[in-house]
């Protein structure tokens, strides 16, 4: 795929997707949605890559400032939303678990952890992408919202299910409900964020953790442990009970649980083989 609205490099196991509209402060569109898609799922199927991080172009001053203002008014002048997309939209994450077969909850699928680094403005859909990923690093000086009641939108995308579950329901219905700009800091006090660091400092402190996770955890461990928590979401304890004690008498056969032993025993980095 032609990439118009994004960028995808793999760095030492790390697949970097960048969104790229830095003239229109990394805006979200429907393009841009299909391109962002087919990076997760080039990055998911790639046996190289290890972690993907998200983050917005630096020249857009943003992470992603919501939907494109041309998209908003193109939806208010044809009556109905379009989103923008077409049928054949790459699927990724899909067909793992019927609770993740939607828009941006396909995240939980995907096989590997998912980081925002959050370089800047946070707004409307950006919030639900952030909110989505696995783990959220933010500059300081960040702002977020939720932006939909100035629309006379619902809550967007699922975040009414997720952001409770991150930041709990008093949290969640302060932003959702008033729809207000919140900073960096709040949202690292309201457990939104998992670290927040100077923005010079923000995406070598996003890709030394991602190499640590990719170098100290076997990638089927994070994989499964991933889908874990997000099934969990919908299970009773002892059904995650059974379903992990599933997941291990199956994953104690893989080469990577020798490997891992052997590596822990000889104090030396494990060699993966996924």
């Amino acid at each position: 795929m032609e990439l118009k609205t994004t960028r995808y490099e793999v760095r030492d196991g790390i697949a970097v997707v960048t969104l790229a509209r830095p003239q229109r402060r990394n805006a979200w569109t429907g393009r841009m949605h299909t391109e962002y898609r087919w990076c997760l799922s080039q990055a998911d199927r790639d046996r190289t890559v290890r972690v993907i991080v998200v983050t917005g172009d630096p020249e857009g001053q943003a992470f992603c400032a919501g939907a494109d203002l041309g998209a908003l008014e193109g939806h208010a002048e044809k009556g109905r939303y379009d989103p923008g997309t077409d049928d054949d939209i790459p699927m990724p994450g899909y067909g793992v678990d019927e609770h993740f077969d939607a828009a941006f909850a396909y995240h939980f699928g995907i096989g590997k952890p998912v980081i925002a680094a959050i370089n800047g403005a946070t707004a409307g859909v950006g919030l639900v992408l952030a909110a989505f990923a696995d783990l959220r690093f933010a500059a300081t000086g960040a702002k977020f919202t939720a932006a939909h009641g100035r629309f006379n939108f619902p809550t967007e995308f699922g975040l009414s299910w997720v952001l409770p579950r991150i930041v709990g329901l008093t949290h969640a219905n302060d932003i959702l409900l008033s729809s207000r700009v919140f900073t960096a800091d709040e949202a690292l006090a309201m457990g939104f964020l998992n670290r927040l660091v100077a923005p010079e400092a923000l995406m070598p402190t996003v890709m030394d953790y991602a190499r640590n996770l990719a170098d100290s955890v076997a990638p089927g461990s994070a994989r499964e442990s991933k889908r874990q928590i997000y099934r969990d979401l919908h299970r009773d304890a002892a059904a995650s009970v059974k379903a992990a004690e599933a997941l291990l008498e199956a994953m104690i056969t893989e080469p990577d649980y020798k490997e891992g032993v052997k590596a822990w025993t000889g104090k030396r980095k494990a060699d993966w083989v996924g």
